[in-house]
């Protein structure tokens, strides 16, 4: 009964008429930036927490922070939605969760089925997050509370195991993504020691004591980053735009879609629930089980129905997983969950176990407003499908210098110092090279974010126990964690290597 209590005091915070607008203009920018090909739910997450900050400037601390992660998760779950449009229409994945929607998708779009594809990608986006919210809902406070009982040894073990899912899951090369994920831990240790107040890495430049602002580091990265892509690779699309023609589905694939969705909500919300699989994983997950129970797999990748309404489910159903580890144990499952929990801190709330008993106006306000959030994108996706697919057609003349301005003034207008856009300038380029070169940004920022907290809950554990690092082992639910971390990084590492061996022998 206490869960169903806090729930609709959430609806209470939820249903204020500015926290409604607030969920309505994130879920509206969300699903342009999920049409918009290449800029992504990082990148549009990131870009807006300056929007933000300034949106709500003369509000109360908790109900500045709670209006502004309302709008932010809005923007999160609408790219999730948005990202169809391409990928059916153009055969361009709006983000990386739904590259296997292009699969199936523009088959169908071929097919002069775009507008029932469009159709089942929303219908089982919205029943996907009701599963996920209901999820989310039931346990996040159970685990905030076993998390209660966890030391300064635990954390530690859990925000290592955090760092190694996210490394062992970011892009194509595990090195790279290790070598990600040491870099954002150096660049966290810029600044003041905690403790002993030394300055490290400073230079004596004053603006670096209070050391890297993430804000400025995620912004640069991803939204910058995209936009040095494009001008210097000259991005346009050329492809022809699929025709949308008929919007609502039929009643024959609404029964074909309807397995395929329930069964992709399920296995996307658990996948979320891991930290670091996120949608993507969830999303292939979820097209490869429906192909293995379908007794028609001939037709995937063809222009099957399934296809689209599976894993559009598993994408949405997995950023509400995604925000289960964020909310109640402090560790984001994805780069975006990420770049949450750096907006979360800068408001001086503290996502973990302790969430939910200091703050539980933000956590139940955000939980109840995905619903809420859900139900607009199902209004705003139905009869605004035409209209989303024009957003395409924006040039990037047009796009390029909106994003430079939101990017310059949002971080100024925050930070109010130069410093912060001659960084701001050097993260966009280097977002820009690191990505050119395949290597994974997410787990730059889950070092940056985590890395504060892993430094001081070690020296805590130490303290506690004379510097003795046996402590760590000695725990029983740390020892788990860092078994889990090892096995993590570990496992995929050997299976890498058995691969090679069998690809030796077969052309030996």
């Amino acid at each position: 009964m206490d869960t169903v209590h806090y729930l609709l005091e959430g609806f209470g915070t939820a249903l204020l008429p500015i926290n409604i607008l607030f969920a309505f203009i994130g879920v509206l920018i969300g699903t342009a930036v999920g049409v918009l090909p290449g800029i992504g739910p990082m990148s549009g997450v990131a870009l807006l927490i300056p929007v933000t900050a300034s949106m709500t400037g003369g509000m109360d601390p908790a109900a500045a922070a709670t209006s502004s992660i309302i709008l932010l998760a809005g923007v999160y779950y609408g790219a999730m939605y948005g990202g169809s449009t391409t990928s059916i229409l153009l055969n361009t994945p709006g983000e990386s969760s739904s590259v296997v929607t292009t699969l199936d998708g523009y088959q169908l779009a071929r097919q002069g089925r775009a507008g029932s594809a469009l159709a089942i990608a929303a219908i089982g986006s919205f029943c996907a997050g009701i599963v996920s919210l209901i999820g989310l809902a039931l346990l996040a406070k159970p685990l905030s509370e076993v998390a209660l009982k966890f030391g300064p040894a635990e954390y530690f073990s859990l925000m290592l195991l955090g760092l190694a899912a996210v490394s062992g899951l970011a892009g194509n090369s595990m090195t790279k993504a290790g070598i990600m994920t040491i870099f954002g831990l150096l660049l966290s240790t810029i600044g003041l020691d905690n403790v002993s107040g030394v300055a490290r890495f400073t230079y004596n430049i004053p603006a670096l004591y209070g050391g890297l602002e993430f804000l400025t580091v995620a912004v640069g990265l991803f939204a910058l980053g995209e936009v040095f892509k494009t001008i210097l690779h000259k991005e346009s699309h050329d492809g022809n735009l699929a025709k949308v023609g008929k919007i609502l589905p039929s009643k024959q694939e609404l029964k074909e879609s309807s397995g395929p969705i329930a069964r992709g909500s399920l296995l996307g919300f658990f996948v979320g629930v891991l930290p670091g699989a996120g949608a993507t994983l969830a999303s292939f997950f979820s097209y490869i089980m429906e192909k293995k129970i379908s007794k028609t797999p001939e037709k995937f990748g063809k222009g099957t129905i399934a296809g689209v309404a599976a894993p559009e489910s598993a994408n949405n159903a997995a950023s509400g997983g995604a925000m289960i580890p964020l909310l109640t144990l402090g560790i984001p499952g994805s780069g975006t969950t990420a770049i949450l929990m750096g907006a979360l801190i800068m408001y001086n709330i503290q996502p973990g176990p302790l969430l939910f008993q200091d703050h539980p106006g933000v956590a139940w306000g955000l939980i109840a407003s995905m619903f809420i959030g859900n139900v607009m994108l199902l209004i705003l996706n139905m009869p605004l499908v035409k209209v989303f697919a024009k957003i395409i057609e924006t040039p990037p003349k047009y796009l390029i210098p909106i994003i430079i301005a939101i990017s310059v003034f949002g971080v100024y207008a925050v930070q109010v110092n130069t410093f912060d856009l001659i960084l701001l300038i050097i993260c966009g380029l280097a977002g820009y090279y690191l990505a050119s070169n395949d290597f994974p940004l997410a787990p730059l920022v889950l070092g940056l974010v985590l890395g504060p907290m892993i430094e001081n809950n070690m020296r805590r554990a130490l303290t506690a126990s004379n510097g003795d690092f046996m402590v760590f082992l000695e725990k029983p639910i740390s020892l788990a964690f860092i078994v889990i971390a090892v096995l993590w990084i570990v496992i995929p590492f050997v299976l890498k290597l058995k691969g090679k061996k069998v690809l030796i022998n077969e052309e030996a």
